[in-house]
């Protein structure tokens, strides 16, 4: 009988490679099915993420049209933003307004006398009591933190600062130290008392209608608008209330110049995300098409092709957009009717045109039909919910899927320990036989030389 030889081997048995053969032999068909099983869970879960993917994007293009406050954005335009600019809510009404600023808010400042030499010259030790408008904090000074430099650090350290920042200026006289209120407003005013120590922080006391060491270099104010000519106070320079829906942020003070506000539909807004929805919208339809799909020529079939769960996002997706919507408008009561057609293929086009033609001339309507409470965009939203949410159908698919990705992991890691035995049988057994033809050629040797 023919053998494979192998040096070194007594009997010419190439045990090494018959094992090696023998565990391939066994190992093959087992690893051909886990991995097409493998092959086919990656192409699954990949549909699923694509699916998953499209959906969620598509639901965040509608998270911005779902309600009639989202879709009805409005511009406020300042006629001079040198003063003043504006934005504007969906609440706010659409109109001109005439707008005069006659002072800005400004924050309280202020500065001791110098103090020979810079920022380690000695004040003195005791207890600063300052006030923020009604609320106070304590600063200890001991005779450690005694200079400018110490009492600028106590106070900017203090935990229970109410808001003032204190600094150090450095000039030709000598060394200041300055308290700013961080806010603006007269109802931030500064006020700084003294208690106890060797009376060197008397230095620093502002007490109006008592002692005023301190000098005032800026005072507190509110700032002051007049909206339609009637006067309106704000302790900042953020102006929220005066008109609804309108925040006025004030840039400089024009007493006596009266500009225009104009608050107007933000169309331009409104139509990109129209547009972003539809762009959103076909991308899922684009999706669903090639998972389902089935080439005839080379009978490629979709990952997910006679899938239940893919039909029903399907249906449920095109419902979403072509059912009616109960109270809407005439002229506004359907996609179709504000431009945005569904084509042959199940995609949206949309006609420009008469989309903007919609916006400017029934704005609100167009928002009703969106963000309604059974608006296009509303209710698409929520059917996209159903099935993205943690607990939704392809969310738990997705998570089946990979969990029979791990367990096929473990059955690989199972066929891995198998083979290994395998071959150690396999090896334990070649070498018995090695030996015992080894041991057969020896007597075969020893007779024939015997017999001769």
């Amino acid at each position: 009988m023919p053998t494979i030889s192998s040096p070194g081997v007594g009997s010419g048995l190439d045990v090494n490679s018959l094992v090696t053969q023998l565990v391939a032999a066994e190992r093959e068909p087992i690893v051909q099915r886990l991995t097409r099983q493998q092959n086919k869970l990656d192409t699954q879960v990949s549909a699923l993420a694509s699916l998953q993917g499209a959906m969620s994007s598509l639901q965040t293009s509608l998270s911005a049209i779902k309600t009639v406050e989202a879709f009805q954005t409005r511009v406020a335009a300042s006629s001079n933003e040198a003063t003043f600019k504006a934005t504007a809510t969906a609440s706010a009404a659409t109109g001109t307004y005439a707008i005069e600023v006659t002072s800005l808010a400004t924050a309280h400042k202020l500065s001791s006398n110098a103090f020979v030499g810079d920022a380690t010259a000695t004040v003195g030790y005791g207890t600063l009591t300052i006030a923020v408008g009604t609320q106070t904090f304590d600063v200890a000074i001991d005779a450690t933190k005694n200079t400018l430099a110490g009492i600028r650090d106590a106070i900017n350290a203090n935990t229970n600062n109410k808001g003032v920042q204190a600094t150090i200026v450095q000039a030709v006289d000598g060394a200041r130290i300055v308290l700013t209120s961080r806010n603006t407003g007269v109802a931030n005013a500064l006020k700084v008392t003294t208690s106890g120590g060797d009376g060197g922080l008397s230095a620093l006391v502002y007490n109006p209608g008592t002692t005023t060491n301190l000098i005032e270099k800026q005072p507190a104010a509110d700032a002051e608008v007049k909206v339609e000519g009637y006067t309106v106070h704000s302790a900042s320079n953020t102006v929220t209330g005066a008109i609804d829906g309108i925040t006025l942020n004030l840039n400089s003070a024009a007493p006596g110049v009266v500009n225009s506000l104009v608050v107007s539909n933000d169309t331009t807004t409104s139509s990109d995300r129209v547009k972003k929805f539809v762009k959103d919208f076909n991308t899922l339809a684009s999706v669903i098409a090639t998972l389902r799909k089935f080439d005839p020529t080379t009978r490629v079939a979709g990952p997910l092709l006679g899938d239940a769960m893919l039909r029903s996002i399907e249906s449920t997706v095109r419902n979403g957009v072509s059912a009616a919507v109960a109270g809407a408008a005439s002229g506004a009561d359907s996609l179709a009717a504000i431009g945005i057609k569904t084509a042959a293929d199940g995609t949206l086009n949309i006609d420009d045109t008469k989309l903007t033609t919609a916006l400017s001339g029934n704005f609100d309507a167009v928002g009703r039909l969106l963000g309604g409470t059974d608006g296009v965009a509303a209710r698409l939203y929520s059917r996209l919910d159903s099935y993205l949410g943690p607990t939704a159908q392809l969310t738990s698919r997705s998570d089946s899927l990979q969990g029979r990705k791990r367990a096929l992991t473990n059955e690989f890691d199972a066929v891995d320990r198998r083979m290994a035995a395998i071959e150690k049988r396999y090896r334990t057994q070649f070498s018995a036989l090695d030996g015992l033809l080894a041991s057969m050629q020896t007597t075969s040797a020893f007779l024939t030389k015997q017999l001769g």
